[in-house]
């Protein structure tokens, strides 16, 4: 490998998933990376105290969406200050390789490569729908890695092994799991509370990951409708506790959709109806269309809809879950990389 490794991106815990897989598998060949991120988001809290890291960098900068005529102007600027400082650290190290995960964070060291010579640019597109930044810069990209592009070299999503460890073809359904994030999501935090009598007296089990904010109030409602449901805010183990279920009901960020896919978990997916482009409805969509999966949006859902899918064809949505990624993904999008950099 020649020069040094630049991986970048974040903001949200589904693009620093898709870092952290960089991040190990690099590793795991000898490789020691620089991660770049902001301040802003979650990028420290995954990466502040990364020993295996060569080092971890986090820039003052912050998100263009959603923001008025001054607020878009001042974000600019930081990024184009950040993206400076990011050409100082590629002479300096000598980067010849950046790794973008996507998101706000990626910008300045994204923006960086392009004006480095003799630097190659990676980028990795989690969603079905193109975020922003990706859009201006993939045509500069050496390769651009996407679950949903038919010309990606590489198609499968970088999965953790856990996920396909705990996987499992289902015959019928004893156990709902609801996920509404880390952070949680009220629309299916309260839905799940709708239908828990029912599941009840079906006696189907309820897994409920509540998001820390909502965390207690949903526990209290549990316990005074009298159901003994495995209620928790986060679980590192996230995995284990798909594993024990039959089904789910879930938002359809990337890293979750195709986690529960790996997990061959039948799902009914439930968009976030503010996500930018409308990429959740969009991600699930591709599932839905080779009859792998269900959505339905927020003002869509009824319990009835909720109760057919339970009742209908899990085993075969299972199934067909199993081949619709492989659990190499990471190994392969690396091995391109290395491939290209001898």
């Amino acid at each position: 490998m020649h020069g040094a490794v630049v991986i970048t991106g974040g903001g949200t815990g589904g693009h620093l998933k898709v870092a952290k897989a960089f991040e190990r598998e690099l590793l795991e060949r000898g490789v020691h990376c620089i991660f770049i991120g902001s301040i802003n988001g979650q990028d420290k809290q995954w990466f502040n105290e990364d020993h295996d890291v060569r080092k971890a960098i986090f820039l003052d900068t912050q998100g263009v969406v959603n923001k008025g005529f001054l607020g878009k102007i001042k974000s600019l600027y930081k990024i184009f200050k950040a993206m400076m400082h990011c050409q100082d650290i590629f002479d300096s190290v000598d980067v010849k390789t950046v790794i973008s995960v996507g998101g706000f964070s990626a910008a300045p060291a994204t923006f960086a490569s392009l004006f480095t010579s003799n630097c190659k640019l990676y980028i990795h597109e989690q969603n079905s729908v193109m975020g922003k930044l990706n859009t201006l810069t993939s045509r500069f990209a050496t390769e651009v890695f996407s679950s949903y592009d038919k010309n990606s070299l590489v198609k499968d999503y970088p999965v953790d092994m856990e996920f396909f460890d705990e996987a499992r073809i289902r015959e019928k359904v004893k156990r709902v799991i609801f996920l509404g994030g880390s952070q949680g999501a009220v629309f299916i935090n309260e839905f799940a509370l709708k239908v828990a009598p029912k599941l009840n007296e079906m006696n189907i089990k309820i897994i409920h990951q509540t998001g820390q904010h909502d965390f207690d109030r949903i526990k209290s409602k549990y316990e005074s409708l009298g159901i003994k449901a495995d209620v928790f805010d986060f679980d590192t183990n996230i995995a284990k506790k798909m594993g024990k279920a039959d089904f789910a009901v879930s938002r359809s960020g990337a890293s979750t959709l195709w986690e529960l896919s790996a997990n061959a978990l039948p799902t009914l997916f439930i968009p976030y109806p503010y996500a930018a482009k409308d990429h959740q409805y969009f991600n699930a969509k591709f599932l839905v269309e080779k009859n792998l999966c269900f959505i339905k949006r927020e003002n869509e859902l009824s319990t009835e809809y909720f109760f057919e899918c339970l009742n209908s064809d899990i085993h075969l949505k299972s199934k067909g879950l199993v081949n619709s990624i492989l659990l190499n993904g990471i190994k392969s999008m690396v091995d391109v990389i290395l491939d290209e950099n001898e």
